[in-house]
């Protein structure tokens, strides 16, 4: 089989219009609809902190696409694009409809590598059509000049994956540096950790061999908060850092004038005093206001506009510690909420039949609010189905958290498909069941993720010296968490997909052990219908983990996306052990499918995702991170038994939907109109172009 081109843009990508305008037009008030106005302009002017984290030529980039646009007077529709651009391409060519494509995704992801696998893609157009295309269709200086500042490195593949730079990867949020190493970052790590300074809304430079810049985003570029010393901090190794502040202070400028706007339109006092520690964080870059901020966010219960801003998940970070900006403005939706509300009040019932000792549970769970929304802003690199929030854990043991599913992204699908769908990998009769109840199985699935999943364990700690959250006579605690020690410190690089991993297993395991409790929650009561939900669950995690191999790197043997490293390691396990089996051809793999032996649902499968979640919150929880780790990597590990597969897996890849938002233009009377786009690669850019950021 011949090597496939992974790095070329997707063609008939899914393009969807992510519609939140009713909703926004049934919020109460007008002041709520400038509320979430001025939240979502905020949640955009990050825009440009997403790309400077990606890569260093996203910036330029992202202008090149809306510079283009701009000169060609913004045409509304594919067909205006094509005659606008044909003196530079012949009407044979398809290097128009590639660029389109190439921009689209590029939009869709903010930035040139993939939001979900971490992996760049180039243009399907050839250089030298891009380069006819912008010197005769354009034919503008300043578009040329941006262009060939960054032609090379739009095509240039030699690291084509986000990483560490040690390892022949990139990552931007070590700017400039591309002999740092993973020890320095973490040295670096240690140093903020022990001074008591947060990571998360941070970038490293190295500026010469022991010698190191943090810049903190803000968007005052003076120290004006006296958690942050003003003189350098030493180094384990005898170097020394210095803090700058007011990384992104342009755009950081726009968001608190954004917010302090959103402030005089909050609905009560803790929507206040939440917008008040965004302000006071995004301005001084003090990420221990940002905690406060999401203290009071908790606090919020059941806002017509929901919101949470800042540098959230730590994902593309490859120590783990640094965040991406994301911005997420939201309605409710009431009746996917109430569904939601009943899992909650479910919730005691349902954690004792996880498969571990009260020891390793909190005391007392707080259940949290559980909210189903319709998206209208999500400011980030991709828009997940569903967050649970915040990400501190002390803030989640003491105050509590935040589910949140979103439900248009859930239903997401295009007005007019481009092809009809293909379900890979399925057997015909397979496929029709799987579309009949994959959206329900997979809104049981965010559901269970979020609350039960993200929303259960304790960390057994050392909270101060010699005082301890647990028994600490109890023969089988064999380590536990050091007073400044946190999941994230301990865990670094592993701890997401680790974390992904425990809630995939909580919310698969609960739907197979005890669905007659589970499924009549969302609303499926009829015993048929449960078998089909139960199947379809597993299918979908199966099939994920199959697909994940995409998201493998099999020369560094990096996954490149903690989710799909997370779902291969449950479908290894299931595989193993005769749950799903694969069946091909050996002359070509052509013929490979996944099937699933019905009767081992209720008892093999049980039994293997119950031992698999043990020992992960068992180890996540006594943090263990020298068995966990090396556990994990293990039961993640591709063998030649699965590598094998991936050739086959990417020559059948679809292309992932790519969601256009809305936009929302308040005129001087303080009327706010909502605006939505064809689905289109055109509407995909003139959605960024209305933004204006």
């Amino acid at each position: 089989m011949t090597e496939v081109n992974t790095f070329i843009a997707d063609s008939n990508a899914p393009i969807i219009v992510l519609s939140a305008k009713k909703h926004f037009e049934q919020l109460p008030t007008n002041d709520a609809k400038l509320y979430a106005h001025y939240l979502s302009r905020a949640s955009h002017h990050g825009t440009r902190a997403i790309l400077r984290s990606v890569s260093p030529e996203s910036e330029a980039i992202y202008d090149l696409i809306l510079s283009i646009h701009r000169h060609l007077g913004e045409p509304a529709t594919n067909e205006e694009y094509e005659a606008l651009l044909s003196k530079g391409s012949t009407k044979e060519s398809q290097a128009v409809p590639h660029y389109l494509e190439y921009a689209s995704q590029f939009l869709s992801n903010l930035g040139n590598y993939k939001s979900f696998g971490d992996k760049k893609f180039i243009p399907k157009l050839s250089i030298e059509e891009f380069d006819k295309l912008v010197s005769e269709g354009i034919n503008n200086d300043s578009i040329t000049w941006t262009y060939m500042k960054i032609r090379d490195a739009i095509y240039d593949t030699s690291t084509n994956l986000l990483g560490w730079p040690e390892k022949g990867q990139l990552s931007n949020y070590y700017p400039d540096s591309p002999d740092i190493t993973q020890d320095e970052a973490e040295l670096v790590n240690a140093a903020l950790a022990n001074k008591g300074i947060m990571p998360e809304n941070t970038r490293v430079k190295k500026t010469s061999g022991k010698e190191f810049v943090v810049f903190v985003a803000s968007s005052e570029t003076e120290n004006k908060t006296t958690n942050y010393p003003k003189e350098k901090i030493s180094l384990d190794n005898g170097g020394s850092l210095t803090i700058a502040f007011g990384d992104h202070h342009v755009e950081f400028e726009q968001i608190v004038e954004n917010m302090k706007k959103a402030a005089k339109k909050a609905a009560n006092d803790t929507q206040r005093k939440m917008i008040n520690h965004y302000v006071e964080s995004f301005q001084t870059g003090n990420m221990i206001a940002h905690k406060s901020s999401q203290i009071e966010w908790v606090k919020d219960l059941r806002p017509s506009v929901e919101s949470n801003i800042g540098f959230i998940e730590t994902y593309r970070d490859p120590s783990g510690v640094r965040g991406e900006w994301e911005g997420l403005v939201a309605m409710v939706n009431q009746d996917r909420t109430a569904k939601f509300s009943t899992l909650v009040e479910n919730a005691t019932k349902l954690i004792p039949y996880l498969p571990w000792d009260k020891i390793y549970e909190k005391d007392t769970f707080t259940p949290p609010d559980f909210t189903s929304l319709e998206v209208l802003t999500f400011a980030g690199s991709g828009v997940p189905a569903g967050i649970n929030i915040p990400n501190y854990d002390d803030v989640r043991l003491n105050v509590g958290f935040k589910n949140v599913s979103l439900g248009n992204v859930l239903s997401a699908n295009p007005k007019k498909p481009k092809k009809e769908e293909l379900i890979t990998f399925l057997e015909h009769d397979m496929q029709a069941k799987f579309r009949k109840w994959r959206d329900d199985a997979f809104e049981i699935q965010v559901g269970l993720h979020e609350l039960l999943g993200h929303g259960t364990g304790k960390l057994l700690q050392e909270v101060s010296p010699g005082e301890f959250n647990f028994d600490k006579s109890n023969p089988n605690i064999h380590s536990y968490y050091k007073p400044t020690d946190t999941w994230g410190s301990l865990f670094s690089a592993v701890a997401g997909s680790f974390e992904e991993c425990r809630a995939e297993l909580v919310a698969l395991y609960l739907i197979l052990k005890k669905p007659l409790e589970v499924l009549p929650i969302f609303g499926v009561s009829d015993e048929k219908d449960q078998k089909e939900i139960i199947l379809i669950a597993t299918v979908l995690m199966c099939r994920a983990g199959l697909l994940g191999l995409e998201f493998w790197d099999p020369t560094s043997r990096k996954w490149g996306q903690p989710h799909m490293q997370a779902r291969f390691g449950i479908f290894k396990s299931l595989h193993k052990s005769g749950v799903c089996k694969l069946e091909f051809s050996e002359e070509n793999m052509d013929d490979l499918k996944i099937t699933f032996d019905e009767s081992k649902l209720n008892n093999t499968a049980v039994d293997v995702l119950g031992d698999f979640l043990l020992k992960l919150h068992v180890y996540k929880c006594t943090g263990d991170v020298t068995k966990g780790v090396a556990y994990y990597n293990d039961i993640t590990d591709v063998t030649d038994e699965y590598s094998r597969f991936r050739q086959i897996i990417l020559s059948k890849k679809l292309p992932r939907k790519q969601l256009i938002q809305a936009n929302t233009f308040a005129d001087a009377s303080g009327q706010v109109e909502v605006r939505e786009y064809e689905e289109s690669e055109v509407g995909m850019i003139q959605s960024f172009a209305d933004r204006n950021v």
